[in-house]
């Protein structure tokens, strides 16, 4: 698999936003061991990660399914991700997502010219959904994270990550499906085997930590947690077994924390960033997780609607880091950074 990512990684050259990396003074001052990266996937293009994995896998089709299109099923962000690629790549693009997605990945997935399908989660399941419509078309499948081009684009985050700051001792990673999880394990243990990889899901939806201690596969129906990004029934078939490898440990985190996560990313570090993105924050802010050392934080997305930023923000801050202090400042590490930093505000415009 880390082949497989290095080869992602070329390919997506010129084509996926090269995330600048962040640092918090507020973080670093809270935590004495410690000092935090952010890698800010929520400036990706489409405003996610899910760019890398859907861009590297329509890449690699046949000429034939090319022209054939090709259908996948989100709650958002693989969604505007493969609609953006179709539409890069002169594909037919048709998207199954749920009627209760957020207004903004809705409407972005049309924008980019995709056909959308919805369904009501409640009754029915989008895999259901997309095999009617497979079965009818003889679409292309990409599903949202279990499938090897999917993963290995994936992974190239952690290679961006670790070219920019070698020595981390934890890289911190959101989890639903495992896409993102186990391709940044499987090239983080292989640039650097002492890197502690952390999964993070909600309390909510808790099936892949459940999985990861049981040892075998565990489902969740539906999850009514916030960040909509992993709202996925269980790790894959595929992803599983790598996290199973790869992953040192598997936390969960609350409703709470992640709404504090998001509110501190917004009024202390001035990003937008999506609940699902704000997760690996949520482990440190909640006390989840003990940071030591050098930590990587993925943001992994920043598609979020402005009823559900407004609510958030809204609620009071129990967090205990005060204020006054907070700061941003560009990555300790100098490397790489300022090239950087030019990318996002050039995937504002597209």
């Amino acid at each position: 698999m880390f082949q497989q990512i290095k080869a992602a990684k070329e390919r997506l050259y010129g084509q996926a936003h090269i995330t600048p990396i962040i640092t918090s003074a507020t973080l670093d001052q809270q935590f004495a061991d410690a000092s935090f990266f952010f890698k800010c996937e929520n400036l990706q293009r489409v405003g996610a990660f899910k760019f890398r994995g859907a861009f590297n896998a329509i890449a690699r089709l046949t000429e034939w399914e090319k022209e054939r299109g090709v259908l996948a099923f989100s709650s958002g962000n693989h969604a505007q991700a493969i609609a953006c690629v179709g539409q890069l790549l002169n594909v037919a693009t048709t998207i199954v997502m749920p009627e209760n997605a957020p207004t903004t990945k809705l409407q972005a997935t049309r924008a980019y010219g995709a056909e959308v399908i919805t369904y009501n989660p409640q009754t029915e399941t989008r895999e259901s959904v997309a095999d009617a419509i497979l079965r009818r078309r003889g679409l292309t499948l990409i599903p949202p994270f279990d499938h090897e081009s999917v993963i290995a684009g994936q992974g190239t985050v952690a290679c961006e990550l670790l070219e920019a700051v070698p020595n981390l001792n934890a890289i911190i990673v959101p989890c639903g499906g495992g896409g993102l999880l186990s391709g940044i394990a499987v090239a983080a243990k292989n640039i650097n085997p002492d890197c502690q990889i952390i999964g993070v899901e909600p309390e909510l939806a808790d099936d892949a930590t459940r999985s990861f201690y049981a040892g075998r596969l565990q489902a969740t129906t539906n999850p009514a947690t916030i960040a909509d990004g992993v709202r996925t029934s269980s790790l894959g078939d595929l992803t599983f077994p790598l996290i199973l490898r790869y992953v040192d440990q598997m936390i969960t985190v609350s409703e709470t924390a992640i709404k504090e996560a998001v509110r501190f990313l917004f009024y202390r570090m001035k990003m937008v960033v999506e609940p699902s993105g704000a997760i690996p924050l949520a482990a440190i802010l909640s006390g989840r997780f003990t940071p030591q050392g050098n930590i990587g934080l993925i943001v992994s997305g920043g598609n979020i609607d402005g009823p559900t930023m407004c609510q958030i923000l809204s609620e009071p801050d129990e967090t205990s880091i005060d204020q006054s202090k907070a700061s941003v400042e560009p990555s300790k590490n100098k490397t790489n950074v300022n090239e950087s930093l030019d990318e996002p505000w050039q995937a504002m415009q597209n």
